[in-house]
């Protein structure tokens, strides 16, 4: 048998030797944050399309700042940077429309619908870009803004409006972001449905 070179055992055993110290991905956080809506249907509540106005909420758009986990920090006109250790449990877009199809049903009653119920029930839809959801290191605020496009029964009708909640932080840090952030979406989350429920 012929023997292997002892450079040749040297790389051979170097992948094992730096995968204790090397990670090729981030340590995760100690919690993952997430929105909770101010407004619930009650439990046991039924909802009724053949008695109820019927909303198509989709996920908005949003920057690609904003499609990502982390949560931003608009530092300065040009500048963004993340608030360490704060990641969402999926992207804040997602988030917001399952708060906005929370609030908007239990505020106006209306039966938020998925996107394949909507074909079988055409009814009114709300579109929208999430434009701001992070946190402003100037004023030491949480901002979100939406622009919501809703279209009630005459598909070539839209209307639009723009959104806007601003929640001072105490800390910059996970807990004292997304509290504040949650707070705003709520508030702009109950503007939405107010508006939508006209």
């Amino acid at each position: 048998m012929r023997p292997v070179p002892l450079p040749m055992l040297s790389w051979a055993a170097l992948p094992f030797a730096l995968s204790g110290c090397i990670s090729l991905s981030p340590k995760p956080p100690a919690q993952l944050l997430t929105l909770t809506s101010s407004a619930r249907i009650p439990v046991g509540g039924t909802q009724n399309s053949a008695s109820a106005a019927t909303i198509v909420i989709q996920n908005p758009l949003a920057a690609a700042s904003l499609s990502g986990v982390r949560v931003p920090v608009q530092m300065g006109e040009t500048a963004i940077a993340y608030v360490p250790k704060a990641q969402w449990v999926e992207p804040p877009s997602r988030l917001f429309q399952r708060m906005l199809a929370e609030t908007v049903a239990a505020r106006t009653g209306r039966v938020v619908l998925s996107n394949r119920q909507f074909n079988a029930d055409p009814g009114a839809a709300l579109q929208g870009e999430l434009k701001s959801f992070g946190i402003d290191a100037g004023t030491k605020e949480a901002v979100v803004a939406y622009d919501g496009a809703l279209t009630r029964k005459d598909p070539s009708v839209i209307e639009k409006r723009r959104f806007e909640a601003r929640v001072p932080v105490a800390a910059i840090d996970a807990l004292g972001s997304s509290a504040a952030l949650n707070q705003a979406a709520n508030q702009v989350a109950g503007e939405v449905a107010d508006w939508v429920g006209k």
